[in-house]
Protein backbone atom coordinates (compact mmCIF):
# COMPACT_ATOMS: atom_id res chain seq x y z
CA UNK A 1 0.00 0.00 0.00
CA UNK A 2 0.97 3.47 -1.02
CA UNK A 3 0.73 5.73 2.03
CA UNK A 4 1.64 8.77 -0.52
CA UNK A 5 -2.25 9.34 -1.21
CA UNK A 6 -3.70 9.02 2.73
CA UNK A 7 -0.48 11.49 3.46
CA UNK A 8 -2.00 14.09 1.09
CA UNK A 9 -5.63 13.61 2.35
CA UNK A 10 -4.71 13.98 5.88
CA UNK A 11 -2.22 17.21 4.71
CA UNK A 12 -5.25 19.03 2.95
CA UNK A 13 -7.88 18.22 5.87
CA UNK A 14 -5.41 19.14 8.34
CA UNK A 15 -4.57 22.66 6.32
CA UNK A 16 -8.15 23.30 6.01
CA UNK A 17 -8.79 23.24 9.47
CA UNK A 18 -5.84 25.34 10.45
CA UNK A 19 -7.57 28.19 8.22
CA UNK A 20 -11.11 27.58 9.60
CA UNK A 21 -9.68 28.48 13.03
CA UNK A 22 -6.58 31.17 12.37
CA UNK A 23 -7.48 32.56 8.93
CA UNK A 24 -5.04 35.69 9.27
CA UNK A 25 -2.04 34.26 10.44
CA UNK A 26 -2.28 31.60 7.55
CA UNK A 27 -2.77 34.66 4.86
CA UNK A 28 0.47 36.29 6.75
CA UNK A 29 2.21 33.26 6.58
CA UNK A 30 1.61 32.73 2.77
CA UNK A 31 2.29 36.57 1.86
CA UNK A 32 5.73 36.30 4.15
CA UNK A 33 6.84 33.24 2.22
CA UNK A 34 6.29 34.58 -1.26
CA UNK A 35 7.90 38.06 0.12
CA UNK A 36 10.58 35.66 0.46
CA UNK A 37 10.70 34.26 -2.84
CA UNK A 38 10.97 37.84 -4.37
CA UNK A 39 13.60 38.87 -2.05
CA UNK A 40 15.66 36.22 -2.88
CA UNK A 41 14.83 36.94 -6.52
CA UNK A 42 15.86 40.43 -5.69
CA UNK A 43 19.39 39.25 -3.92
CA UNK A 44 19.80 36.42 -6.97
CA UNK A 45 19.19 38.89 -9.94
CA UNK A 46 22.91 40.83 -9.39
CA UNK A 47 24.75 37.87 -9.49
CA UNK A 48 24.38 37.36 -12.98
CA UNK A 49 27.06 37.20 -15.80
CA UNK A 50 28.36 41.04 -16.29
CA UNK A 51 27.46 41.29 -20.10
CA UNK A 52 30.62 43.43 -20.45
CA UNK A 53 32.70 40.11 -19.92
CA UNK A 54 31.21 37.66 -21.76
CA UNK A 55 33.27 36.47 -24.56
CA UNK A 56 32.78 38.25 -27.65
CA UNK A 57 33.40 36.70 -32.05
CA UNK A 58 33.78 39.08 -34.34
CA UNK A 59 32.84 37.95 -37.84
CA UNK A 60 34.18 38.96 -41.02
CA UNK A 61 33.05 38.65 -44.63
CA UNK A 62 34.13 40.16 -48.00
CA UNK A 63 31.14 41.76 -50.24
CA UNK A 64 31.86 40.88 -53.59
CA UNK A 65 30.53 44.50 -55.71
CA UNK A 66 30.65 44.67 -59.30
CA UNK A 67 32.90 45.99 -60.93
CA UNK A 68 32.23 49.83 -62.36
CA UNK A 69 31.98 48.38 -66.25
CA UNK A 70 29.49 45.61 -65.05
CA UNK A 71 27.74 48.19 -62.79
CA UNK A 72 27.41 50.20 -65.79
CA UNK A 73 26.61 47.43 -68.11
CA UNK A 74 23.52 46.53 -65.66
CA UNK A 75 22.18 49.86 -65.82
CA UNK A 76 22.28 50.42 -69.38
CA UNK A 77 20.35 47.73 -69.61
CA UNK A 78 17.96 48.89 -67.08
CA UNK A 79 14.86 49.89 -68.72
CA UNK A 80 14.60 53.91 -67.81
CA UNK A 81 11.15 55.71 -67.91
CA UNK A 82 11.44 59.89 -67.64
CA UNK A 83 8.60 61.84 -66.50
CA UNK A 84 7.77 65.22 -66.96
CA UNK A 85 4.84 68.31 -66.99
CA UNK A 86 3.71 71.02 -68.58
CA UNK A 87 0.57 73.74 -68.13
CA UNK A 88 -0.71 73.95 -71.84
CA UNK A 89 -1.05 77.54 -73.32
CA UNK A 90 -3.62 78.84 -75.74
CA UNK A 91 -1.37 78.52 -78.63
CA UNK A 92 0.24 75.27 -78.64
CA UNK A 93 0.94 72.83 -81.71
CA UNK A 94 1.55 69.13 -81.20
CA UNK A 95 5.13 69.68 -82.44
CA UNK A 96 5.41 72.37 -79.61
CA UNK A 97 4.07 71.18 -77.01
CA UNK A 98 6.29 67.56 -77.35
CA UNK A 99 9.45 69.74 -77.68
CA UNK A 100 8.26 71.33 -74.03
CA UNK A 101 8.06 67.87 -72.65
CA UNK A 102 11.49 66.98 -73.79
CA UNK A 103 9.76 63.91 -76.42
CA UNK A 104 11.34 63.48 -80.00
CA UNK A 105 8.93 61.50 -81.50
CA UNK A 106 7.42 62.24 -85.29
CA UNK A 107 5.23 59.32 -85.32
CA UNK A 108 3.24 60.26 -81.74
CA UNK A 109 3.51 64.02 -83.06
CA UNK A 110 1.56 62.62 -86.09
CA UNK A 111 -1.27 60.76 -84.19
CA UNK A 112 -1.89 63.77 -82.25
CA UNK A 113 -2.42 66.05 -85.37
CA UNK A 114 -5.01 63.37 -86.97
CA UNK A 115 -6.77 61.48 -84.15
CA UNK A 116 -10.73 63.55 -83.07
CA UNK A 117 -9.84 62.97 -79.29
CA UNK A 118 -6.16 63.59 -79.50
CA UNK A 119 -6.99 67.29 -81.05
CA UNK A 120 -8.87 68.08 -78.56
CA UNK A 121 -5.93 69.32 -76.82
CA UNK A 122 -5.21 72.21 -78.80
CA UNK A 123 -8.81 73.81 -79.19
CA UNK A 124 -7.26 76.95 -77.67
CA UNK A 125 -8.07 76.85 -74.33
CA UNK A 126 -4.96 77.34 -72.24
CA UNK A 127 -4.39 75.28 -68.46
CA UNK A 128 -4.30 71.87 -69.82
CA UNK A 129 -2.18 69.90 -67.56
CA UNK A 130 -0.04 67.12 -69.74
CA UNK A 131 2.24 64.84 -68.47
CA UNK A 132 4.31 62.07 -70.35
CA UNK A 133 5.85 59.42 -69.86
CA UNK A 134 9.14 58.63 -72.38
CA UNK A 135 11.76 56.32 -73.03
CA UNK A 136 15.74 56.67 -73.20
CA UNK A 137 15.29 57.49 -76.61
CA UNK A 138 12.69 60.13 -76.33
CA UNK A 139 9.61 58.09 -77.46
CA UNK A 140 6.66 58.63 -76.21
CA UNK A 141 5.11 56.16 -74.05
CA UNK A 142 2.13 57.45 -72.34
CA UNK A 143 0.22 60.56 -72.72
CA UNK A 144 -2.01 61.85 -70.25
CA UNK A 145 -4.29 65.62 -70.41
CA UNK A 146 -6.58 66.66 -67.98
CA UNK A 147 -8.43 69.86 -68.39
CA UNK A 148 -11.87 71.15 -68.18
CA UNK A 149 -14.98 68.92 -69.04
CA UNK A 150 -15.95 68.38 -72.28
CA UNK A 151 -19.61 68.92 -71.21
CA UNK A 152 -20.23 72.37 -70.21
CA UNK A 153 -23.34 71.45 -67.37
CA UNK A 154 -20.59 68.80 -65.68
CA UNK A 155 -17.80 71.87 -65.43
CA UNK A 156 -17.94 72.86 -62.22
CA UNK A 157 -17.47 69.27 -60.64
CA UNK A 158 -16.11 67.32 -63.28
CA UNK A 159 -13.06 66.82 -65.85
CA UNK A 160 -11.90 65.43 -68.53
CA UNK A 161 -8.78 62.97 -68.76
CA UNK A 162 -7.31 61.84 -71.86
CA UNK A 163 -4.92 58.97 -72.29
CA UNK A 164 -2.94 58.13 -75.38
CA UNK A 165 -0.52 55.13 -75.17
CA UNK A 166 1.38 53.42 -77.64
CA UNK A 167 0.36 49.07 -77.49
CA UNK A 168 2.58 46.61 -78.40
CA UNK A 169 2.96 46.71 -82.00
CA UNK A 170 3.19 50.16 -82.19
CA UNK A 171 -0.17 50.73 -82.24
CA UNK A 172 -1.39 54.24 -80.49
CA UNK A 173 -4.72 53.92 -78.21
CA UNK A 174 -7.12 57.06 -76.80
CA UNK A 175 -9.38 56.58 -74.36
CA UNK A 176 -11.64 59.59 -72.98
CA UNK A 177 -12.88 59.04 -69.62
CA UNK A 178 -15.05 62.16 -67.13
CA UNK A 179 -13.76 62.03 -63.79
CA UNK A 180 -15.26 63.90 -60.52
CA UNK A 181 -13.10 67.03 -59.25
CA UNK A 182 -12.15 66.45 -55.44
CA UNK A 183 -11.80 68.98 -52.75
CA UNK A 184 -8.97 69.47 -50.80
CA UNK A 185 -7.94 71.51 -48.07
CA UNK A 186 -4.78 73.12 -48.06
CA UNK A 187 -2.35 74.93 -45.71
CA UNK A 188 -0.80 78.44 -46.27
CA UNK A 189 0.85 81.09 -43.98
CA UNK A 190 2.65 84.18 -44.02
CA UNK A 191 4.25 87.34 -42.53
CA UNK A 192 3.49 91.07 -44.28
CA UNK A 193 6.98 92.48 -45.09
CA UNK A 194 6.27 95.47 -47.52
CA UNK A 195 2.31 94.45 -48.32
CA UNK A 196 -0.44 91.99 -47.90
CA UNK A 197 -0.67 90.90 -51.48
CA UNK A 198 3.42 90.48 -51.10
CA UNK A 199 3.43 87.77 -48.39
CA UNK A 200 0.01 86.26 -50.02
CA UNK A 201 2.48 85.66 -53.27
CA UNK A 202 5.20 84.24 -51.21
CA UNK A 203 2.79 81.93 -49.38
CA UNK A 204 1.80 80.84 -52.84
CA UNK A 205 -1.59 81.43 -52.24
CA UNK A 206 -4.34 82.16 -55.54
CA UNK A 207 -5.14 85.46 -55.79
CA UNK A 208 -8.82 84.55 -54.49
CA UNK A 209 -8.13 83.22 -51.10
CA UNK A 210 -6.04 86.34 -50.56
CA UNK A 211 -9.15 88.34 -51.42
CA UNK A 212 -11.31 86.32 -48.76
CA UNK A 213 -8.75 86.88 -46.45
CA UNK A 214 -9.52 90.17 -46.44
CA UNK A 215 -13.04 89.95 -46.98
CA UNK A 216 -13.04 87.98 -43.93
CA UNK A 217 -11.54 90.86 -41.68
CA UNK A 218 -12.32 93.85 -43.40
CA UNK A 219 -15.25 94.81 -40.68
CA UNK A 220 -12.23 94.88 -38.25
CA UNK A 221 -8.99 95.96 -39.95
CA UNK A 222 -8.71 98.58 -42.30
CA UNK A 223 -5.96 97.72 -44.63
CA UNK A 224 -5.36 101.39 -45.65
CA UNK A 225 -4.28 102.23 -42.49
CA UNK A 226 -3.75 99.64 -39.48
CA UNK A 227 -2.28 97.22 -42.07
CA UNK A 228 2.21 96.65 -40.00
CA UNK A 229 4.91 95.49 -40.63
CA UNK A 230 4.71 92.28 -38.98
CA UNK A 231 1.42 91.21 -39.43
CA UNK A 232 0.93 87.55 -40.26
CA UNK A 233 -2.03 85.08 -41.32
CA UNK A 234 -2.58 81.54 -41.20
CA UNK A 235 -5.39 80.17 -42.58
CA UNK A 236 -6.82 76.38 -44.15
CA UNK A 237 -8.81 76.66 -47.55
CA UNK A 238 -10.67 74.09 -50.06
CA UNK A 239 -9.10 73.77 -53.78
CA UNK A 240 -10.35 71.53 -55.82
CA UNK A 241 -8.19 68.79 -57.64
CA UNK A 242 -7.75 66.31 -60.80
CA UNK A 243 -6.12 63.24 -59.64
CA UNK A 244 -4.75 64.81 -56.73
CA UNK A 245 -3.40 67.97 -58.66
CA UNK A 246 -4.92 70.85 -58.58
CA UNK A 247 -6.28 72.61 -61.21
CA UNK A 248 -5.07 75.25 -63.73
CA UNK A 249 -8.14 76.20 -65.79
CA UNK A 250 -10.94 77.99 -64.33
CA UNK A 251 -11.28 79.12 -60.83
CA UNK A 252 -9.77 75.86 -58.40
CA UNK A 253 -10.51 77.68 -55.57
CA UNK A 254 -13.25 77.16 -52.73
CA UNK A 255 -13.44 79.10 -49.82
CA UNK A 256 -11.58 80.15 -46.42
CA UNK A 257 -12.34 77.35 -43.84
CA UNK A 258 -10.73 78.74 -41.32
CA UNK A 259 -8.08 81.82 -40.40
CA UNK A 260 -6.30 83.64 -38.14
CA UNK A 261 -5.18 87.19 -38.62
CA UNK A 262 -2.61 88.88 -36.59
CA UNK A 263 -2.74 92.40 -36.82
CA UNK A 264 -0.43 94.87 -34.28
CA UNK A 265 -0.06 91.98 -32.13
CA UNK A 266 -3.84 91.54 -31.85
CA UNK A 267 -5.05 88.00 -32.98
CA UNK A 268 -8.89 87.85 -34.82
CA UNK A 269 -9.89 84.44 -36.39
CA UNK A 270 -12.82 83.13 -38.32
CA UNK A 271 -14.29 79.61 -38.87
CA UNK A 272 -16.75 79.33 -41.76
CA UNK A 273 -20.34 77.84 -40.25
CA UNK A 274 -22.34 76.52 -43.87
CA UNK A 275 -25.23 77.45 -44.67
CA UNK A 276 -28.74 75.19 -43.81
CA UNK A 277 -32.21 75.43 -43.46
CA UNK A 278 -32.29 78.10 -46.55
CA UNK A 279 -29.91 79.89 -44.30
CA UNK A 280 -26.41 81.36 -46.31
CA UNK A 281 -23.26 80.37 -44.68
CA UNK A 282 -20.98 83.26 -42.57
CA UNK A 283 -18.18 83.48 -41.34
CA UNK A 284 -17.36 83.66 -37.07
CA UNK A 285 -15.51 84.26 -34.47
CA UNK A 286 -14.66 81.52 -31.93
CA UNK A 287 -16.90 82.63 -29.69
CA UNK A 288 -19.94 82.78 -31.78
CA UNK A 289 -19.65 86.31 -32.92
CA UNK A 290 -20.30 86.95 -36.73
CA UNK A 291 -17.37 88.47 -38.42
CA UNK A 292 -19.26 90.33 -40.61
CA UNK A 293 -20.86 93.45 -39.89
CA UNK A 294 -23.54 95.70 -41.10
CA UNK A 295 -20.83 97.76 -43.11
CA UNK A 296 -16.95 97.22 -44.59
CA UNK A 297 -14.69 99.22 -42.93
CA UNK A 298 -13.45 100.72 -46.72
CA UNK A 299 -15.05 100.49 -50.23
CA UNK A 300 -11.42 99.82 -51.70
CA UNK A 301 -9.03 96.45 -50.84
CA UNK A 302 -6.32 98.83 -51.14
CA UNK A 303 -5.52 102.03 -51.07
CA UNK A 304 -4.49 105.36 -48.88
CA UNK A 305 -6.46 108.18 -47.46
CA UNK A 306 -5.47 111.32 -49.17
CA UNK A 307 -8.01 113.77 -47.27
CA UNK A 308 -10.36 112.82 -44.07
CA UNK A 309 -13.79 113.63 -42.52
CA UNK A 310 -12.80 117.82 -41.35
CA UNK A 311 -12.11 121.10 -43.17
CA UNK A 312 -9.12 121.26 -46.07
CA UNK A 313 -8.03 123.70 -48.09
CA UNK A 314 -9.96 122.55 -51.74
CA UNK A 315 -7.48 122.01 -54.28
CA UNK A 316 -10.04 123.12 -57.41
CA UNK A 317 -12.00 125.98 -55.46
CA UNK A 318 -8.63 127.43 -53.99
CA UNK A 319 -10.61 127.63 -51.10
CA UNK A 320 -11.25 126.29 -47.05
CA UNK A 321 -14.24 124.03 -46.85
CA UNK A 322 -15.93 121.13 -44.95
CA UNK A 323 -14.47 117.69 -46.37
CA UNK A 324 -17.89 115.70 -45.85
CA UNK A 325 -16.38 112.42 -46.68
CA UNK A 326 -13.23 110.29 -47.20
CA UNK A 327 -10.88 110.58 -50.70
CA UNK A 328 -8.76 107.55 -50.97
CA UNK A 329 -6.13 107.71 -53.46
CA UNK A 330 -5.87 104.54 -55.97
CA UNK A 331 -4.90 103.31 -59.14
CA UNK A 332 -7.47 103.95 -61.99
CA UNK A 333 -9.85 101.12 -62.53
CA UNK A 334 -9.57 99.78 -59.34
CA UNK A 335 -12.66 98.10 -58.32
CA UNK A 336 -15.27 99.98 -55.42
CA UNK A 337 -17.25 97.78 -53.13
CA UNK A 338 -20.78 98.21 -51.30
CA UNK A 339 -19.96 98.66 -47.64
CA UNK A 340 -23.17 97.06 -46.81
CA UNK A 341 -26.71 95.63 -48.13
CA UNK A 342 -29.01 97.76 -49.90
CA UNK A 343 -30.60 99.44 -52.79
CA UNK A 344 -29.02 101.78 -55.97
CA UNK A 345 -30.64 105.04 -55.03
CA UNK A 346 -28.71 107.40 -57.49
CA UNK A 347 -26.39 105.68 -60.59
CA UNK A 348 -24.87 108.77 -63.10
CA UNK A 349 -23.41 111.66 -63.44
CA UNK A 350 -24.12 114.17 -61.23
CA UNK A 351 -22.06 117.86 -61.23
CA UNK A 352 -18.72 117.62 -59.50
CA UNK A 353 -19.00 114.24 -58.21
CA UNK A 354 -18.77 112.96 -61.57
CA UNK A 355 -19.82 109.35 -62.22
CA UNK A 356 -21.60 108.64 -59.00
CA UNK A 357 -23.07 105.39 -57.38
CA UNK A 358 -25.72 106.55 -54.06
CA UNK A 359 -26.68 103.78 -51.94
CA UNK A 360 -29.78 103.35 -49.47
CA UNK A 361 -29.32 101.27 -46.68
CA UNK A 362 -31.35 100.11 -44.05
CA UNK A 363 -32.22 102.94 -40.97
CA UNK A 364 -31.71 106.14 -42.98
CA UNK A 365 -28.14 105.25 -43.58
CA UNK A 366 -26.74 105.44 -47.35
CA UNK A 367 -23.66 106.12 -48.84
CA UNK A 368 -21.75 107.65 -51.49
CA UNK A 369 -19.01 106.77 -53.94
CA UNK A 370 -18.09 109.40 -56.59
CA UNK A 371 -15.67 110.23 -59.28
CA UNK A 372 -15.93 107.03 -60.90
CA UNK A 373 -14.28 105.75 -64.17
CA UNK A 374 -17.15 103.21 -64.61
CA UNK A 375 -20.56 102.22 -63.14
CA UNK A 376 -21.58 98.84 -62.80
CA UNK A 377 -24.88 98.91 -61.34
CA UNK A 378 -28.43 100.57 -62.04
CA UNK A 379 -31.02 102.69 -60.19
CA UNK A 380 -33.48 100.44 -58.07
CA UNK A 381 -30.80 97.15 -58.29
CA UNK A 382 -30.62 95.78 -55.00
CA UNK A 383 -26.60 95.13 -53.54
CA UNK A 384 -24.79 92.88 -51.23
CA UNK A 385 -22.00 94.21 -49.28
CA UNK A 386 -18.65 93.71 -51.07
CA UNK A 387 -20.46 93.34 -54.31
CA UNK A 388 -18.76 95.55 -57.13
CA UNK A 389 -20.75 98.43 -57.81
CA UNK A 390 -18.14 100.66 -59.94
CA UNK A 391 -14.36 101.41 -60.49
CA UNK A 392 -11.80 104.04 -59.23
CA UNK A 393 -11.59 107.18 -61.95
CA UNK A 394 -11.58 110.91 -61.90
CA UNK A 395 -14.34 112.17 -63.59
CA UNK A 396 -16.31 115.46 -62.24
CA UNK A 397 -14.01 117.82 -59.69
CA UNK A 398 -10.74 115.98 -59.35
CA UNK A 399 -6.88 116.45 -60.00
CA UNK A 400 -6.65 112.33 -60.19
CA UNK A 401 -7.98 108.84 -59.50
CA UNK A 402 -9.28 108.57 -56.44
CA UNK A 403 -12.79 107.83 -55.27
CA UNK A 404 -14.26 110.35 -52.35
CA UNK A 405 -16.76 108.53 -49.86
CA UNK A 406 -20.00 109.92 -48.08
CA UNK A 407 -21.36 108.26 -45.31
CA UNK A 408 -24.82 109.81 -44.43
CA UNK A 409 -27.95 109.31 -41.69
CA UNK A 410 -30.87 111.09 -42.77
CA UNK A 411 -29.40 113.23 -44.78
CA UNK A 412 -26.56 114.91 -42.32
CA UNK A 413 -22.73 114.09 -43.22
CA UNK A 414 -21.50 110.94 -40.94
CA UNK A 415 -17.23 110.52 -40.77
CA UNK A 416 -17.21 107.39 -42.90
CA UNK A 417 -14.17 105.91 -40.87
CA UNK A 418 -16.43 105.57 -38.01
CA UNK A 419 -19.11 103.21 -39.87
CA UNK A 420 -17.99 99.76 -39.54
CA UNK A 421 -17.34 100.41 -35.52
CA UNK A 422 -20.79 101.13 -35.07
CA UNK A 423 -22.58 98.02 -35.62
CA UNK A 424 -22.30 95.31 -33.29
CA UNK A 425 -21.94 91.97 -35.05
CA UNK A 426 -24.61 89.07 -34.58
CA UNK A 427 -24.43 85.98 -32.50
CA UNK A 428 -24.82 82.38 -33.83
CA UNK A 429 -28.19 80.70 -33.52
CA UNK A 430 -28.26 78.56 -30.75
CA UNK A 431 -29.30 75.95 -32.86
CA UNK A 432 -26.39 75.38 -35.18
CA UNK A 433 -23.89 76.23 -32.08
CA UNK A 434 -23.28 72.08 -31.80
CA UNK A 435 -21.71 71.84 -34.90
CA UNK A 436 -19.98 75.12 -34.75
CA UNK A 437 -18.37 74.01 -31.90
CA UNK A 438 -17.05 70.71 -33.60
CA UNK A 439 -15.84 72.65 -36.85
CA UNK A 440 -14.16 75.14 -34.35
CA UNK A 441 -11.81 72.40 -32.56
CA UNK A 442 -10.72 71.02 -36.76
CA UNK A 443 -10.31 74.84 -37.17
CA UNK A 444 -8.01 75.45 -34.40
CA UNK A 445 -5.97 72.56 -35.42
CA UNK A 446 -5.48 73.76 -38.81
CA UNK A 447 -4.32 77.09 -37.68
CA UNK A 448 -1.92 75.75 -35.51
CA UNK A 449 -0.30 73.34 -38.63
CA UNK A 450 -0.43 76.53 -40.86
CA UNK A 451 1.23 78.14 -38.42
CA UNK A 452 4.28 75.66 -37.86
CA UNK A 453 4.43 75.91 -42.38
CA UNK A 454 5.77 79.78 -40.92
CA UNK A 455 7.86 78.96 -38.52
CA UNK A 456 9.21 76.10 -40.01
CA UNK A 457 9.93 78.78 -43.11
CA UNK A 458 11.72 80.82 -40.78
CA UNK A 459 9.43 83.55 -41.43
CA UNK A 460 8.36 84.44 -37.81
CA UNK A 461 10.14 86.82 -36.30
Amino acid sequence: MNPQPHFARQLATACKAALARHPKRVAGGVLGLLGSFAITAFGIAPLAPDAARLPQTVVLQSLQVPGLAQQVTDLAEHPLDLYRSVVMRGNETADSLLKKLGVADPTAAAFLRSDRDARRLFDGQPGKRVQVRSGADGGLAELVARFGALDSARAETHFTRLKISRAPGGVWRTTLETAALLPQVRLGSGTVRSSLWAATDDARLPEAIATQLIEIFSADVDFHRQLRKGDSFSLSFETLTADDQPITWGDSTGRILAAEFVNNGRPLQAVWLPGSGGRKGAYFAPDGRSRKRAFLASPLEFSRITSGFAMRFHPILQNWRAHNGVDYSAPQGTQVLAVGDGVVELAGRQSGYGNLVQLQHSNGKSTVYAHLSRIDVRAGQRVEQGQRIGAVGATGWATGPHLHFEFRINGLFQDPLQLARETEPAVIDTTARPQFQRLAVVAARQIEAAQSMTAFRGDAE
